[in-house]
């Protein structure tokens, strides 16, 4: 027993396996009780070592129900859904049930993956034990069909839920604005405060947010005075979530005051700084920021790189835009995406760039989709470029066979050339392909 003890005040793997090989010579590796000491140190604690951990358990004849789920909970913690999902299903074929402190965790594994095939499944389990009113458990399942996309089972579940806390309120409205429905999001807020519950940080993160996609400044002020009147610490998660909403509602000066004011900041904070200065035509303040990231330290990522690219785009700054796309990932390793392309393509069909736009769409991996095509459409009707134009309306017309607003500005294209031949064959073409001048079709030629 005092083995296990030891394996308790554990500070280093070190340390522990030469408990661990103690307890082998003196056959005390066999209690269960003294291997799941060993086996709780090497996957939960910071200086233990999953891999350790994971050779420990496949060691152990008939692990019982808590060493399952440490296993489990630690693959899901350590951002190995995969593992966890794998160690439930052999947890269940091996004949054991899984308890209160098995669904929790499979759950945040299911939430990670995004699956709503393996979040059904998992709730079907949980019916059949009887655990469906374990708030742990509830609350898992609401954020993992949130996550999945299945809004609507989520709120089914959370109407059925009698023994509402705050930490269910909160990752309902999460949920919420998670899926981009921020007007649910605030109309639920406000049942929820209408039934006596106290906000805290993480249900007003995620209200700003959800003001934030619906413009909703107002609301968003109150929130920040209801802050400061509760004295709620505005940590970097809260103070981001403030930024982002001001920003995002245009008020730039605002977020930039409490951007500036906070005495910690994480990449997710520069991230709401830059895309609201790019946003609102602040091209040069947002690069003079992203500039500054360098002299914090701070790693940019992905949402960065669209940030600064579309403030580059704003502001006409192609060459900056250019050594900025160059950069990512041969200085700081990030792979460019599709939105990343979209913006330098915009950027340098604005410019007159239209063949070296159309130069790196060809050399993505993925197809371009229609708002990156119509956007170099627009760069060729404004610079006059047919010979462009063609190509990318041909691609435009696989993408959607029955848009022929595309069509009208190759036609006007062909005028403005002179080709009226080109016209009269692409009218012909329109005619017979019975496309209707749909309501606000001109409108649409011109924005385009």
């Amino acid at each position: 027993m005092a083995l296990s003890f030891l394996a308790d005040k554990c500070k280093s793997m070190h340390q522990l396996m030469q408990i661990h090989a103690q307890m082998i010579i003196s056959s005390r590796i066999d209690d269960h009780f003294a291997a799941s000491r060993l086996l709780t140190f090497c996957a939960l604690s910071s200086s233990g070592h999953l891999s350790y951990a994971i050779k420990l358990f496949n060691k152990i004849e008939n692990p019982n129900n808590f060493m399952w789920n440490t296993l489990i909970r630690a693959q899901a913690i350590n951002k190995n859904p995969d593992e966890a999902i794998s160690l439930y299903i052999n947890m269940r074929r091996n004949g054991f049930a899984p308890n209160e402190h098995t669904f929790p965790f499979v759950l945040k594994a299911c939430a990670s993956l995004r699956s709503l095939n393996c979040c059904s499944q998992v709730h079907t389990h949980v019916l059949k034990s009887g655990l469906d009113l374990d708030l742990h458990i509830v609350n898992g399942l609401l954020r993992s069909y949130s996550v999945s996309s299945d809004i609507h089972t989520a709120r089914r579940l959370f109407d059925r839920f009698t023994n509402k806390n705050l930490t269910i309120w909160t990752t309902m409205i999460c949920g919420y604005t998670q899926n981009f429905l921020a007007n649910e999001a605030l109309l639920l807020f406000d049942q929820m405060i209408s039934e006596g519950f106290v906000p805290n940080s993480v249900t007003l993160s995620s209200v700003l947010s959800a003001c934030a996609q619906s413009d909703c400044l107002e609301l968003g002020e109150t929130v920040h005075v209801f802050i400061k009147t509760r004295g709620l610490e505005t940590g970097v998660i809260l103070g981001t979530a403030l930024v982002h909403m001001y920003a995002k509602n245009g008020a730039i000066l605002r977020a930039r005051e409490l951007f500036d004011s906070m005495p910690k900041r994480n990449i997710a904070t520069w991230n709401a700084m830059i895309c609201g200065l790019a946003s609102y035509g602040h091209a040069e303040e947002a690069l003079n920021l992203f500039r500054k990231l360098k002299e914090e330290q701070i790693v940019p990522n992905d949402v960065t790189f669209v940030g600064v690219l579309s403030a580059c785009c704003h502001g006409g700054l192609t060459d900056d835009g250019r050594e900025i796309f160059g950069s990512m990932k041969r200085v700081y390793g990030v792979e460019p995406k599709i939105e990343h392309y979209g913006c330098m393509v915009d950027l340098l069909g604005r410019s007159g760039e239209v063949k070296e736009a159309e130069e790196l769409m060809k050399g993505m991996v993925w197809k371009p989709d229609v708002v990156m095509l119509g956007a170099l459409l627009a760069a060729c009707k404004y610079h006059g470029n047919v010979e462009v134009a063609e190509r990318v309306v041909k691609q435009m017309m696989d993408l959607e066979p029955d848009n022929h607003v595309v069509y009208v500005v190759l036609s006007n294209l062909y005028a403005e050339a002179g080709r009226w031949e080109d016209v009269m064959r692409l009218r012909k073409v329109m005619k017979q392909g019975n496309f209707k001048k749909t309501p606000g079709w001109s409108l649409v030629d011109d924005v385009v």
